[in-house]
């Protein structure tokens, strides 16, 4: 029987034995009339653990960014994002088919960051030829790369400018957090907003959280019932979430070491290439003569190694419930794979 190795991303995570036992014993009431106290001591949570005076619980991070934008931002309000963000690329253009909201793209660079100098040249000054400047969105960790604090800090103070806010995509936050040894809210006072997701790297069935100012919140929790986001007895979720901050961010530790890793042994097998790993991510291409990496893809996951194509790579996401032995399966299927196709290019030529 073939062993699978699921990489494709720390979605596919099943909720922890204390996970289930949390959501068998939660108190649920009705959140739509906040009368959920399960739900009540995430928000607080949450909002505790990125420095922000409240929290919203969502359904997802898309909703997240969405509902967080539609607070944000009127109809005649212009956003600026990154051309790679997950906001721009794998939203279905949410914020302007539903918000009207208009786009501006700065290109990402392959760290992550925005380029300063693009973004001020991005702001339009106030011209009723032109929609309004009203946001900034940054993404962190951006396909595992982490912004560092000191560009966080250099966006602020172009935002404070321009009077302008500044939402973070902060899916995978915590991945952030831990690596860079703070504590989230050292990320998160940067910025006016922030979207984390539970139901990644912290292994929650379902959600995502949504932080900011009262105010802001007061704003997405309309904007989350517009979209038809409005809970009911999500104390079952909401249990998950509050073990998730309670008891899975530290491990975050261990999937970046997997990564690690899978990449320390991937970079000894001829023919492949291995970024650089900094969080839970590491991608791999082809090197092989004649092979693509889409065509090393496809043999990957036919022999059994789980994992998906992106723009910068093959990306392999560790996760909890992987552990360093299936590391190690994985980096052999890969040497097997690249041993096959090397093969078979001899053999073509």
């Amino acid at each position: 029987m073939k062993t699978i190795v699921d990489l494709r991303s720390d979605t596919v995570t099943h909720p922890s034995p204390e996970m289930r036992e949390a959501m068998a014993k939660a108190e649920v009431g009705d959140d739509v009339f906040g009368e959920d106290p399960t739900v009540n001591r995430l928000e607080e949570l949450a909002a505790n653990m990125t420095g922000k005076q409240a929290a919203l619980f969502v359904a997802s991070g898309s909703m997240g960014n969405l509902v967080s934008l539609l607070a944000h931002c009127n109809r005649e309000h212009e956003v600026i994002l990154g051309s790679k963000s997950h906001i721009h690329i794998h939203e279905q253009g949410g914020v302007a088919s539903l918000g009207g909201i208009h786009t501006k793209v700065v290109k990402t660079q392959m760290d992550g960051t925005l380029d300063i100098e693009e973004i001020e040249s991005s702001i339009n000054e106030e011209d009723i030829h032109c929609a309004r400047t009203k946001l900034i969105c940054l993404e962190n960790t951006w396909y595992g790369r982490v912004l560092p604090t000191s560009y966080m800090q250099e966006v602020r103070e172009v935002a404070d400018q321009h009077g302008l806010s500044i939402h973070l995509d902060g899916a995978r936050l915590f991945n952030a957090a831990i690596a860079l040894n703070v504590p989230a809210s050292a990320i998160t006072q940067h910025v006016d907003s922030v979207q984390f997701c539970l139901s990644k790297g912290l292994a929650s069935p379902v959600g995502s959280m949504v932080c900011g100012t009262e105010e802001f919140i007061a704003k997405a929790r309309r904007a989350r019932k517009l979209v038809g986001g409005g809970w009911r007895q999500a104390g079952v979720l909401a249990a998950c979430g509050i073990v998730s901050l309670k008891s899975m961010v530290e491990r975050l530790a261990e999937d970046h070491a997997n990564a690690q890793l899978l990449a320390d042994l991937c970079s000894k097998i001829d023919g492949i290439e291995v970024q650089h790993v900094e969080t839970n991510m590491c991608f791999l291409g082809s090197k092989i003569p004649g092979v693509s990496t889409r065509r090393l893809e496809l043999a990957l996951n036919e022999a059994g190694l789980l994992c998906f194509g992106e723009a910068v790579g093959i990306r392999c996401v560790t996760h909890y419930g992987i552990e360093a032995e299936q590391i190690k399966r994985a980096a052999e299927i890969v040497a097997s794979v690249a041993q096959q196709l090397r093969n078979q290019t001899k053999v073509s030529v």
